[in-house]
């Protein structure tokens, strides 16, 4: 069986400022050549993913949110959506009502905010170019008319994100990241990734696999952060940049020289994997 190469899109294959290394860009395309097939499994959405996809002509399935949504780049059809259930998220308006964050709906193929998240827009940018502004996220009436939420991007202050995170603890039917946001614009921010639960970026890659008939043995991943972790743990070979925080690192079966802000991170997981 050929092995499948999956790599995670910020801080693995793409810089902060949006650029791919050239070390890496060259990876890709050798991959390709040798018809290594070649799949991103990333937390953006599929709007947020066809830009780097079509840089390398990339026609298959790609996993997007953490594996929540996957989509063929080829058709731009849905393949796979495990959305937030109704009772989870009416614990989840509850708990927003309660701690006021700003809230990101990721709904279909596109994100819905209010007010309260224009200061975060940018920090978002690169997951989603698609948006739409309401006057109240928690509002019911948005809950209501929105019925394919794959996930929610909670943004501010640490006792607003840790005080969700104490609401929606133990919740069924949801999963939940917590992360501190290192920007110097958004000092003092935290944020949080809530999502339906039994899917992340572990069941992609399995997902992945099967579509390309193989198993999650065949893969040979690469990653950087907390999110990557499921699938690093699951992918017969996986890489973790240098850069990782060590619970990441740990996951990984290798650890990388190349960190994102000297690119190659890419390149050395394929070279060393033995597929260029």
């Amino acid at each position: 069986m050929t092995k499948i190469f999956v790599t995670d899109i910020d801080g693995t294959l793409v810089g902060a400022g949006g650029e791919v290394h050239p070390r890496d860009a060259r990876a890709i395309k050798e991959l390709l050549r040798k018809q290594v097939p070649v799949a991103l499994c990333t937390g953006r959405m599929f709007s947020g993913t066809r830009e780097i996809a079509a840089t390398f002509r990339l026609m298959g399935p790609v996993a997007c949110i953490d594996g929540s949504h996957i989509f063929d780049l080829h058709s731009r059809g849905e393949l796979s959506c495990t959305a937030i259930g109704k009772e989870a998220g009416t614990y989840v308006r509850e708990a927003l009502a309660m701690f006021r964050p700003a809230a990101f709906m990721f709904s279909g193929d596109r994100v819905i905010h209010d007010a309260r998240g224009d200061r975060y827009l940018d920090y978002l940018s690169t997951w989603s170019d698609v948006r739409q502004r309401v006057a109240d996220v928690v509002h019911p009436d948005v809950w209501r008319s929105e019925t394919n939420v794959a996930a929610l991007v909670l943004m501010g202050t640490e006792e607003a994100i840790m005080g969700m995170d104490r609401a929606l603890h133990g919740v069924p039917g949801l999963q939940d990241i917590v992360f501190e946001v290192r920007r110097p614009d958004l000092a003092g921010s935290w944020g949080m990734v809530v999502r339906a639960d039994g899917v992340d970026k572990g069941t992609a890659i399995a997902w992945l696999a099967q579509h390309y008939g193989g198993t999650v043995d065949d893969v040979v991943a690469v990653g950087d952060w907390l999110n990557d972790v499921p699938m690093l743990q699951r992918a017969g070979q996986s890489y973790a940049m240098a850069q990782a925080p060590e619970e990441v690192q740990a996951a990984a079966k290798f650890r990388l020289e190349a960190d994102i802000w000297h690119g190659g991170g890419v390149a050395e997981a394929a070279e060393r994997a033995g597929l260029i």
